[in-house]
């Protein structure tokens, strides 16, 4: 696997690979990885011929509060798992590389309403950071095809949107959410939780799979749903940010009539802040 740090010798690589024939699937990653994303790399392999993952933790898409600072930095470790799951190229810039006349004078790839809501609402310019660092890696690898897990829902709505409405020739490749015996979805900050905590967190997807049952039997007051999910998790130990029914394309509040439904919530354990969804049509 090569392992390269500057955009010039990333696509010089790609284009040898492009002019033996193959196509090139892409894996953006912030590192840290685990066997998540190690499943994102399998499904880019599945539909490519030769795969690229990068590691990149953006500051742009961190809020002045948030653990950018904190985040694990582990790239001898995830190199090592990129080689034994297959990957042929890692791309690993640094910010200098990635923004070579800083943050402040970077032009960025706005945002529509979609990503004001749920996690976009108390983190606000994080999914403008998120669509301008994926922008660059999309220009710098110029995919044919890119997996996105759908553990992080909103993310992968939003990069679908703007490939579409940016007219970027990639397909995006979804990928369901991995998860642990317990039906944990993984994180890399399932690990910072306390062991009491660790007990309380499947109860996340418990109540998401409890909540879609109840839809699809027949209950439509979305409003008291969400209302009685949130003080059943609050009631368990959760700081609930939101537990919401959706439409699954646009993100809004659904309405009675909707089909394509998907329910999201994100709460906090401590100072872990989880997230989960449950997509399903009615």
């Amino acid at each position: 696997m090569h392992c390269l740090h500057t955009i010039k010798e990333t696509r010089d690589a790609l284009n040898n690979a492009r002019i033996e024939g193959k196509t090139i699937g892409f894996v953006p990653t912030m590192g840290n990885l685990h066997s998540g994303h190690l499943k994102l790399i399998e499904t880019a392999r599945e539909n490519a011929d030769y795969v690229a993952a990068s590691i990149f933790v953006n500051p742009m898409q961190f809020g002045p509060n948030e653990d950018f600072d904190a985040y694990p930095r582990t790239l001898e470790r995830d190199s090592g798992q990129l080689i034994k799951q297959g990957a042929d190229l890692l791309f690993a810039p640094s910010a200098t590389e990635m923004y070579p006349f800083g943050l402040d004078d970077q032009i960025r790839v706005g945002t529509p309403d979609i990503a004001n809501v749920l996690c976009g609402a108390n983190r606000p310019g994080h999914f403008g950071g998120v669509t301008t660092v994926v922008c660059k890696l999309f220009n710098i690898i110029q995919p044919d095809i890119a997996v996105f897990g759908e553990k992080d829902y909103q993310q992968l709505a939003i990069v679908r949107k703007m490939v579409a409405d940016l007219c970027m020739p990639i397909d995006i490749i979804p990928m369901p959410t991995v998860r642990e015996s317990s039906g944990l979805a993984l994180s890399s900050r399932n690990g910072n939780l306390r062991p009491t905590d660790a007990e309380i967190a499947p109860l996340l997807h418990l109540n998401l799979n409890i909540y879609k049952n109840k839809i699809i039997t027949g209950q439509r007051n979305y409003v008291e749903l969400e209302r009685e999910a949130t003080e059943k998790l609050e009631e368990s130990g959760f700081e609930v940010d939101y537990f919401s029914i959706c439409d699954q394309r646009s993100l809004k509040k659904a309405s009675a009539d909707q089909q394509d439904l998907v329910i999201l919530v994100a709460a906090k354990l401590g100072t872990v802040r989880l997230i989960d969804n449950i997509a399903f049509s009615v």
